[in-house]
């Protein structure tokens, strides 16, 4: 007869599980756990606690969380997020899935924070469920979006995240349903860019639209061609263009040297400092560069279109906006899944015990976890 699915125990490391057993067979202690992680982010523990009351509830126990740091807050490298206490038997084999939800989400937080605070001005819409391994992964990722949002919000007035892509998750942000542009698949179907802004219009009346304008690699034509077929939209601040070149090309009409010439009209001191490699790739290089954002920005005013809205996209992680805020790019929108985690080694939360049975010990070298029980 096969044995029933046990989500913990199939999910948790065997160790866990074979202490479990040995705690079952010698007796249980009440311990309390340390939880850390080894780089700084913002904290972002909520999600891990649900399930953790969520799991006190299922057991019939009860678990005492003491958070050192509420959602939201500055987290050093090292220091302790909160501390666990309950039964060793109950508490055992919950850690592996309980630091799967707090370490990735803290890292996304933090990387969010940053770029919000980089780019005050700009919102941000979170992107990035194509980039998630499932439904859970993007669940925790649009949460710590709100959470880095929120922060920056709070600490440099940024607008920070409006929305996101998908409806499962857009609560999280105050919204009833996902946002978004217009695919390129739809620009594919259509045949023109314009074509496509029509249908678009036509199917759904009264909504704000939204173009890609790189389909063709006509970005500044294709553009202009939507602005004069619906001005009146335009007038009213209801069209935006969304920026996606790839790397592997310039934006219409640019190159290196009248990449450098667009900054130099219009923030010459972007370029005239040290910058390093990525820097320059940002500002001046090939795809949605700075220079490329002022560039469009330039010919849609010049038209006559400064109401035109620019939402930037393609990359746009923390490095690549410090980079348009050195430029002060005039992105009106970011559309981003680049606050996930570059790399996810730093996402790694870890838990200590640092109690057993009310006396403090942990292993040499973790010391700096202990601490004076009140």
């Amino acid at each position: 007869m096969s044995r029933a699915p046990d989500v913990v125990r199939d999910w948790t490391d065997a160790y866990f599980n074979r202490t479990k057993e040995t705690v079952a067979r010698f007796g249980d202690v009440p311990v309390t756990y340390a939880v850390f992680m080894r780089r700084p982010v913002v904290s972002a523990p909520r999600l891990a606690l649900e399930w953790l009351r969520q799991m006190a509830r299922e057991r019939g126990v009860e678990f005492d969380v003491e958070l050192c740091l509420e959602e939201g807050k500055w987290v050093g490298a090292g220091e302790p997020m909160m501390y666990i206490s309950g039964s060793f038997l109950n508490l055992v084999d919950l850690e592996t899935l309980f630091l799967q939800k707090i370490g990735p989400a803290s890292v996304a937080a933090y990387n969010a924070c940053i770029m919000c605070m980089d780019l005050p001005k700009a919102s941000f819409l979170a992107m990035d469920a194509r980039h998630c391994a499932g439904t859970e992964m993007a669940d925790m990722m649009a949460y710590a979006a709100s959470v880095g949002s929120a922060r920056a919000q709070r600490k440099v007035g940024a607008v920070g995240f409006i929305g996101n892509a998908t409806d499962a998750t857009a609560h999280y942000f105050g919204q009833d349903k996902g946002l978004g542009t217009m695919p390129h698949a739809l620009i594919g179907y259509a045949g023109s860019t314009l074509r496509a802004a029509e249908m678009f219009v036509e199917t759904f009346p009264g909504e704000n639209l939204t173009v890609l304008a790189d389909y063709f690699g006509q970005e500044l034509s294709d553009s202009l061609a939507v602005c004069e077929r619906f001005p009146d939209m335009v007038a009213e601040g209801r069209v935006a263009f969304r920026l996606d070149t790839p790397g592997s090309r310039y934006m219409e009409g640019l190159d290196t040297a009248s990449a450098y010439a667009v900054l130099d009209r219009n923030v010459p001191d972007a370029i005239r400092g040290y910058r390093t490699e990525e820097e320059l790739r940002h500002l001046i290089g090939a795809g949605v560069s700075a220079a490329a954002i002022w560039r469009f920005r330039e010919v849609l005013d010049e038209a006559g279109f400064e109401k035109a809205r620019i939402v930037a996209s393609s990359g746009f992680g923390p490095a690549k906006c410090k980079a348009m805020a050195i430029a002060a790019a005039p992105i009106n929108i970011v559309g981003t899944g680049s606050y996930l985690p570059d790399r996810w080694s730093e996402t790694y939360a870890t838990a200590d015990i640092v109690a057993y049975d009310g006396e403090s010990r942990v292993k040499v070298g973790r010391e700096f976890l202990l601490r004076e029980r009140h």
